[in-house]
């Protein structure tokens, strides 16, 4: 097992990434003025929520270290995915909420490589291996980043967060035709959806989504409460919540039928 990720290998034409669900804060957790806050903004649980991937399957590949020791979703050369809003950096220097992450300095350009090339290098590397042996096999393949977020955060957006964010950054990442799924999946939910909207995706699906190629890359980002009892006011004490099936029964369908219909437009 790699120290950055863990990797599940499968033969259909998707690929299901989880970049923000690690919580391991390796050899940085000294540096950190909590170990709590350094872990709370993770992708909670949402590994085990499409856990139903692998059965389609899906290859999977999940990040192991904390999105606060390195973000996997970032621009590694340091630019912004969102110029002029406000984000966290590719070594984040503080959370979701505002609040600094760290008892000294932060990192600085030597840490940012040293982790890079610990964490980050390998978990892309791995990615980016995955895309080609299914592209060589299928021709066409899917690249789906999947992450969830609490549902209000207002240092990134106002009011609540709708239960389906579909990221495309604009159209550019994947044919229209798969987002249109996509969308029509979340539509027949009844739940509130988005496309492109507060979330157009992150470094993976940029950087990978290129639909001449055969590359197909969307994000969906899920609001938590969709599957996990999401307290207003997360502390040490009430956050995380343990994973519950039953609890996330609801979304599991959906879910699902968002992953067959990736499949369909792949194989199409």
């Amino acid at each position: 097992m790699s120290p950055s990720f863990t990797l599940h290998r499968g033969e259909a034409p998707l690929i299901v990434a989880f970049p923000h669900v690690g919580t391991a804060l390796a050899d940085v957790a000294p540096a950190f003025r909590s170990e709590w806050l350094a872990r709370r903004d993770a992708d909670w649980c949402v590994d085990e929520l499409y856990a139903f991937a692998r059965d389609m399957g899906a290859t999977t590949i999940a990040g192991r270290v904390s999105r606060s020791v390195i973000d996997l979703n970032r621009n590694p050369s340091g630019a912004s995915l969102y110029p002029g809003q406000a984000t966290t950096e590719l070594c984040p220097t503080t959370t979701f909420d505002g609040e600094p992450l760290y008892q000294g300095d932060a990192p600085d350009t030597a840490e940012i490589a040293r982790r890079r090339a610990l964490w980050f290098d390998p978990y892309h590397a791995a990615l980016a291996a995955e895309i080609e042996r299914l592209r060589v096999i299928h021709g066409k393949v899917v690249v789906y980043d999947a992450h969830s977020i609490r549902s209000h955060v207002p240092r990134l957006f106002d009011g609540e967060l709708p239960q389906f964010n579909v990221g495309t950054n604009l159209g550019q990442t994947c044919d229209p035709a798969l987002s249109a799924a996509i969308v029509e999946v979340c539509a027949r939910s009844g739940l509130g959806h988005v496309l492109d909207g507060r979330f157009r995706g992150g470094w993976t699906t940029r950087h990978y989504g290129h639909p001449e190629n055969g590359v197909h890359a969307i994000q969906m980002e899920l609001a938590i409460r969709g599957y996990m009892d999401e307290p207003e006011a997360p502390d040490e004490a009430n956050w995380p919540v343990p994973f519950s099936a039953a609890r996330a029964a609801a979304l599991t369908p959906i879910l699902q039928d968002m992953l067959k219909a990736a499949i369909a437009f792949a194989q199409s």
